[in-house]
Parts: C-alpha cells; structure tokens; sequence
C-alpha cells in the first residue's frame, strides 16, 4: 500500500482527485447545504481553511461541464446518496473569486471586477443562443465587457441567471469565493464608501432581487456588517466560525488528523495538537488548520506553515495603531491569558480603531484567537491565541510595534542593564520617532500608550526579571517594577510622566518630579523587603512630550537626592 502523494496549495477538487492526491472527503457538505435548502448562505471561515476548494468541489459536483465524470466522486460520502448521484452534473453554476484582489485604488478594484464577470459571460457563451433572446436581451448581453459602465456590472449577474433560466429551464448555482479580499483593501487604502456603494448595488441585483437565481454560496473571513453591502438581503444565512452550521466542513478533526499521521507513519501527535489544533467551530473543540497539517505531512517537520502564507498585514496595521489598552490586552494574550471581550461577530471597518472590540472580532475571525467562552446574550466573549504557531504571529507583531528600521529593541534592554543613560534616551528616542502615531498620543491615553510602550520594549528582560506594573509599594503605586530572579542582576524601578506645561518648564524637570515621587512615596519598600539591597536598586524618571523623551535616575544610592527633592514642579 501507499499513501496517496500529498500536494500542498492545490485547490482544484478534480486535480486532487484524478491525481490521487491526499483528500480528506468533505463532500457531506454538499448534501447538508443543498438539503438546507437556503438561499443565499455566507460561510466566514479563516484563511487557507479549504473554502476555495470547497466551492470549487460544489461546482465540480453540480455544472454541467463535469457532466460525464461521476468517476471524481464515486469513492465519496456524496455519492452513497441516489438522489445526489441524479443531481451530478445537473446544474449551471456561476462561479466568481475576489480572492486574488489585492488593488489600491478604486478604480484598479472596479477594472478587476468587470474583467472577472466579463470573462464568466465568455464562458457562459456556448450556453447562450442568442438568437433565442429578445433584441434587449441581445443588447444586454452584448454590453457586459471590461469597460461597461458600473450599472451594467451591477446588474451582470442577473441577468446571466436570466439567460441560462429561460434558455435552459433551470435556475443556476452562484458560487463567490473570498467576497470581503477587496473590501479590505478597500478600507486599508481609503476608498472604502466608493466601493461599498458599489457592492451593495451588485449584492442586492444578485442575490436579493433576483428571481432566476436557485441558491447562492458567499465566502469570506469576515462578516461584514449587514448595513454595508447585506442590508438588503434578509434571506442570508450566515455560517460563521461560532455557529454549529457546517461546523466540522471546513479544517480537519482531530480523527482526520490523527488518522493521516497514522497512514504516513509520523508519530509526533501531541506535538501537531500544540502546534495546529486549537481552532473552534460551532460545538467542534478540536478543528486543525488544513494548510499546516498537509504541509505536515508532506515535509514531516513541525514548523510555521499558515503564519507564512500571507502578509497578514491588516491584522499587523490594526495591532500597531491601536491604542495602549489593546496593546495590554496583547500583552496579556502572549503571557498564555486569556481576556474577556465585548464584541459583535460583524465587523464594522470605520469602528476598526474606535470600538474596542472590532478589532477582537477580526481576530476571532481571522483564526488569531479562539472562543473559548461565549455568551451570545450579552455579546461577552472570552478569548486567547489559538495555538502555537499563531503565538509567532503575536511575538511577530510585538517585535516590530517596538522596532524601528534603525535600532534593534535589544539594545535598549541591553544599556537598560549596565545603566547608560545616554544609550537609553538615543535608543529608546530612536523608537520614539519612528514608531509612535498621533493617534497614539491622543491626551486622554497618552500616559497608558507610552506605560504600555516601555513594557512591551522590555519583555525580552521575562527570563531575567519579574516584570511588575502597577503594584502596591511603599505609599503608591509605582509604574513598572523589575524584580530580579538572579541574585546578581539590580533590580529597576521606572516611573512615567508627561510634561504638563503648566507645571514644569522642561522634560528635566519632568524627569527629577518622577524620580521625586519614586523617593518620597518609598517605591523602593517592596524590593527591600524581598531582601534585596538598597545599592542594588536602581530608579529612572521617564518624561514624555509627543515623540520627545528623556531618561533620568540611576542607582539608588548614588543619586543626589537632595538636589531632586529641591526640584519645583513648577515653572
């Protein structure tokens, strides 16, 4: 016996299947939907979750082009059923992809658009007897090509159903695969409302209004809120990732897993659990990513493979502009925590930034985090990293909200632990300039953004220190604390203020009234009490102004005091 060969990236049903290629039959699918009975159902599921190969396997399965090869599905689970074996090969299928959209303007997305439903009427025209249709009817068909007006795209698909109903008597499938690839670019590229207009005029003559149509599929990574482009659309039935519908169609179980590393004689199971499992579906706790684990298998070697397969640069956009609680949150995600998040499955782009949870729901979504609560009464939901190899992604993106292209984080940390302050304020200046956003900086958050900066700046320091924030000490609360887990390290104290103009004349004397308040509300008393020596203490003033920073302080013991106590805080 051998295992049939495994062939990573291949969406293509009939090439898998005439190739002998590895296949996990997901075929059941066709059945549930089709006896499900809806009319136009949107399925969000992550990236590289097999929903390309899915809609292309239902449209291998029903048009009429794949007439005569019963012979792809015979050794299926679809095939057990008579009535479905009627069905194969029966009915037109309209099948259109946004998936390879990545465009940064309006124009280019529209151009891209038109050029796709123009070459369907190409295919579609052996099908079409003109002479069969009415004047108009000739006219409209005539009409759809790469430089049609936005309309006459609009209403395309329509009218194609028209077409192939009246001519063949038999209403057709419409099948459209990662329909929110452009609204994202969309978003990221600042025309959003231009083709939001658009689309919701195409959605509405495609699946709403239109008469001629017997059932549509929509997918995507997102469920875009409904008063975007589904505002009119009340016969949608979403199948999203927290739904039981389809829950075990899309990513592998964990029987189908085990069962491929069986039949190609690997043994690391506990492993490939850590790595890849961790998704959640509807009531199914175990789903593994398709991508990874079929990567798995074919170079048998444990490894990133789905963080890879693209820039993931929205998520990356999000993270590093948003604001200091959500970086806290993150924080606490990559410490192995879960948080708790109010949200709404749909995602609503413009509230991306200013909603704290839009930017959890494109997440969950995404397959960054799972839910491993959810009260769907109350929108709470309880969140952490899915698994292992989403975990890099998050160290990913930690790193370069702290990296500049000029200096290395590292290096902070490292004059961190010797005390030169004149590296500290370069390096840590550096970052500043390059990496801070006015949106960052906002007044009301200012103080938590930069909080939050510096002790995202020194989680390289985890295995050296106990890095505490925000504890009781002494008479206060000091802001970040380092308590060594080595005898021989110093331990550290930082206190941040922002220069209030009203109060002080410059960051030196913001600094000194930080590192007054570190002496006069004994910060120190903590440390001390966990036995560590006052001349092995060291204490630095942060003061922030916009991007403008400056460090002051050093050891304990060697600081004159007295000098910092006469300090005005004042001008």
């Amino acid at each position: 016996y051998m295992p049939s060969q495994i062939a990573a990236g291949i969406q293509n049903f009939s090439e898998l299947i005439q190739n002998n290629c590895f296949y996990v039959d997901k075929t059941k699918f066709i059945k549930d939907w089709w006896d499900g009975q809806d009319d136009v159902t949107l399925i969000t599921r992550p990236r590289r979750f097999g929903k390309t190969l899915m809609l292309d396997t239902v449209n291998t399965f029903f048009s009429p082009e794949f007439a005569n090869r019963s012979d792809l599905f015979e050794n299926l689970e679809i095939w057990k059923d008579e009535q479905f074996r009627n069905l194969q090969g029966k009915i037109p299928v309209i099948f259109l992809s946004f998936g390879q959209f990545n465009n940064t303007t309006y124009e280019k997305t529209i151009s891209r658009i038109k050029v796709s439903l123009a070459s369907i009427y190409d295919s579609f025209t052996p099908y079409i007897d003109l002479n069969a249709i009415s004047e108009a009817g000739k006219e409209i068909f005539t009409s759809v090509h790469p430089f049609m007006p936005d309309t006459t795209a609009q209403d395309s698909l329509h009218y194609l159903c028209k077409f192939l109903t009246v001519q063949h008597k038999i209403k057709p499938i419409i099948l459209l695969d990662e329909y929110d690839t452009p609204l994202q670019d969309a978003w990221l590229n600042g025309y959003w409302d231009e083709l939001v207009s658009f689309m919701r005029g195409f959605f509405n003559a495609t699946f709403k209004t239109n008469p001629y149509m017997e059932r549509a599929i929509i997918t995507g990574i997102t469920r875009v809120a409904k008063e975007s482009i589904f505002s009119d659309l009340n016969n949608l039935e979403v199948a999203s990732i927290t739904t039981e519908l389809y829950d075990d169609c899309f990513g592998f179980t964990e029987n189908e897993v085990f069962a491929a590393i069986d039949e190609y004689g690997l043994t690391e199971k506990d492993e490939v659990k850590k790595w890849y499992d961790g998704f959640i579906f509807g009531n199914k706790k175990s789903i593994y990513n398709p991508l990874s684990i079929i990567s798995y298998l074919k170079h048998k070697q444990i490894k990133p493979y789905w963080v890879n397969t693209s820039s993931n640069y929205l998520v990356r956009k999000l993270i590093l502009q948003s604001n200091s609680v959500i970086k806290e949150q993150t924080k606490d995600l990559l410490e192995g925590k879960s948080i708790q998040a109010k949200l709404d499955e749909q995602v609503v782009f413009s509230q991306l930034y200013s909603k704290e949870g839009a930017i959890w729901s494109l997440l969950m979504s995404s397959g960054y985090l799972k839910p491993l609560k959810v009260n769907f009464i109350t929108s709470e939901y309880e969140l952490t990293i899915t698994n292992q190899e989403v975990r890099l992604i998050f160290d990913e993106l930690i790193s370069e909200w702290f990296n500049s292209p000029r200096v290395n984080k590292n290096k902070f940390c490292e004059y961190l632990l010797i005390n030169d302050l004149s590296g500290m304020n370069q390096t840590l200046s550096d970052i500043a300039e390059h990496t801070f956003s006015f949106y960052d900086l906002a007044k009301n958050q200012a103080e938590c953004f930069y909080h939050a900066f510096v002790l995202g700046l020194t989680m390289d320091l985890q295995d050296q220190y106990e890095i505490l924030s925000n504890r009781q000490s002494g008479y206060g609360r000091y802001d970040v604390c380092f308590v060594p887990k080595r005898i021989k390290n110093h331990a550290l104290i930082m206190e941040f203020k922002i220069l209030d103009p009203e109060q002080e004349a410059n960051l030196n004397s913001t600094c000194a009234y930080a590192l007054k308040q570190i002496y006069e509300k004994r910060y120190t008393s903590d440390l001390i009490s966990r036995g560590i020596p006052v001349n092995n203490i060291y204490v630095y003033g942060i003061a922030f102004q916009g991007k403008k920073l400056l460090i002051k302080g050093g050891s304990y013991s060697h600081i004159d005091w007295d000098d910092i106590l006469q300090t005005k805080h004042s001008k």
